[in-house]
C-alpha cells in the first residue's frame, strides 16, 4: 500500500485542497472553522469514511516526512511528548484515547508502517466518538502546521501545498 492513494487525481486534489483550507483556518486560530473545512469536504463524498481517513492519512504522511527532514542531522532533535490537561506529561499509555492514536499512527508512518496508520485511523473512524474523531483531525492538523513552521524556520524543503496554506 502506498502512503495516500494518488489513483484519482481530483480526489487527491480536493482532499490536498481541504486540507490546505484547514491549515490556513488554524492558523488564523479558527479550530472549528479547520474542522468545519475538513468535514465539508468529508460529508460532501459518497464515501465520507474512506475520505475522513484519506485526509488523515495525507497529513500523517506528511508529518512524517517532516519529522523525518527535521531528525536528519538536525541541530535539535524531534521529540514526542504528550500532556494532560493540567499541562503535565504523561505516558502515552495514560493519554486521552484520540491522542494516543494520533501519537500512533504517526509513530507507524515514522516507521514507514503505512499499513498500521491505516489501521490506527479506520478503528477510530469505527469506533470513536465524533468529538474523539474531531480532536484526532485537530492533533494532525496542529502537528502538520507546527511541523511545517519548524521545517521553514530550518530552510528545509515541504511540499508546495503546505506552504501556500
Amino acid at each position: 500500500m502506498r502512503d495516500v492513494d494518488d489513483s484519482d487525481p481530483a480526489r487527491r486534489k480536493r482532499l490536498t485542497e481541504a486540507a490546505a483550507g484547514a491549515l490556513a483556518a488554524m492558523r488564523a486560530g479558527e479550530d472549528d472553522g479547520a474542522l468545519d473545512r475538513v468535514a465539508a469536504a468529508v460529508r460532501a463524498t459518497p464515501d465520507s469514511h474512506a475520505d475522513a481517513s484519506e485526509l488523515m492519512l495525507l497529513l500523517f504522511h506528511e508529518c512524517s516526512a517532516m519529522v523525518s527532514a527535521l531528525g536528519s542531522g538536525g541541530t535539535t532533535p524531534v521529540k514526542m511528548q504528550v500532556y494532560d490537561d493540567d499541562g503535565h506529561e504523561v505516558p502515552i499509555d495514560e493519554a486521552d484515547p484520540p491522542v494516543r492514536t494520533a501519537v500512533r499512527t504517526l509513530l507507524a508512518q515514522v516507521h514507514g508502517d503505512t499499513d498500521g496508520a491505516k489501521a490506527q485511523i479506520d478503528i477510530a473512524l469505527t469506533n470513536a466518538a465524533p468529538e474523539e474523531m474531531a480532536t484526532l483531525m485537530v492533533q494532525a492538523l496542529r502537528w502538520t502546521l507546527r511541523l511545517s513552521e519548524e521545517c521553514l524556520n530550518r530552510a528545509l524543503p515541504i511540499p508546495t501545498w503546505l506552504h501556500e496554506a
